[in-house]
């Protein structure tokens, strides 16, 4: 009508306004979405920790390295047990709260022994091929697909509490080195033992290896079973390796896995065995 007032364009924009308002309200707080059987894959980086967490303390309970290795292929790492090692580094550095760093350590390096680490891909899901279909009058009788048994996750004893890192004091300097050649051993075992003043094990301690084509950081204690100052690494045949201490002391060069012969004549390589003490 010529007498109703004209309305202009802004409550076309406040309804838009309003409408998008109550469609976040809805989307975000009253029915957000939510992700069901997701692929471990894709979980947060957290939940990928906790993931790799369940996983290795699985390991140190069944000892089942191809079952650990298949549920490892799931989150899709490049290098699964620099993953593994790299959370437990992570792990002692704000003190192991959950008690991981040991569990994600064994099974890191069991599959670095492991020849078959890269190899394991996830086991795909076979569906049963189609069958013909049925003359006309067959009665067609569905087929369920078998239930899933997932196996559960072993209940552990809590350890104790981890032993806390020494302050820093007197420098480190090595004590021995000592050539291994025992026929039987894990070729190329660089062993590491650390000790404070008093001649006993420092845990926690960080060590560094370098090499031309890269570096490791890892820690002595996270094989309490052989002892808590002691650490180890696996050197790659005819590859020289530096090693130093974190904390400080004496850096040691030109490592390599020795060649060592048997009695028979037959040649493989050896370990190597360190010994650092604090000097007083």
């Amino acid at each position: 009508m010529s007498g109703e007032p004209r309305r202009g364009p802004w409550y076309l924009l406040t309804g838009l306004l309003i409408g998008l308002a109550l469609g976040l309200l809805g989307a975000w707080v009253i029915a957000p979405v939510q992700y069901v059987d997701t692929a471990p894959a894709s979980l947060r980086a957290d939940f990928k920790d906790q993931y790799r967490s369940l996983i290795a303390f699985a390991y140190l309970a069944s000892d089942d390295l191809g079952r650990a290795q298949s549920r490892l292929a799931l989150l899709g790492d490049a290098d699964p047990a620099g993953a593994l090692n790299l959370q437990a580094q992570n792990a002692l550095s704000i003190g192991d709260p959950n008690g991981s760093a040991y569990a994600l350590a064994r099974l890191a390096d069991a599959l670095r022994q492991s020849p078959v680490e890269n190899n394991i891909t996830p086991t795909p899901t076979l569906l049963a091929p189609a069958t013909e279909r049925p003359t006309s009058g067959a009665t067609i009788t569905p087929t369920r697909r078998p239930t899933v048994t997932f196996t559960p996750i072993f209940t552990l004893t809590p350890r104790p509490t981890r032993t806390p890192t020494p302050t820093v004091g007197a420098a480190f300097i090595l004590d021995s080195q000592e050539s291994l050649c025992e026929a039987g051993r894990l070729e190329g075992l660089l062993q590491i033992e650390i000790q404070n003043a008093a001649g006993q094990p420092v845990p926690g301690a960080e060590i560094v290896i370098s090499w031309a084509a890269g570096e490791e950081h890892f820690y002595t204690g996270l094989k309490p079973e052989l002892g808590n100052g002691y650490a180890d690494f696996v050197m790659k045949p005819e590859v020289g390796y530096s090693l130093r201490l974190v904390s400080g002391g004496q850096p040691v060069s030109n490592l390599s896995a020795p060649l060592c012969q048997t009695s028979g004549g037959d040649t493989y390589y050896g370990g190597i065995r360190l010994l650092f003490k604090q000097q007083k």
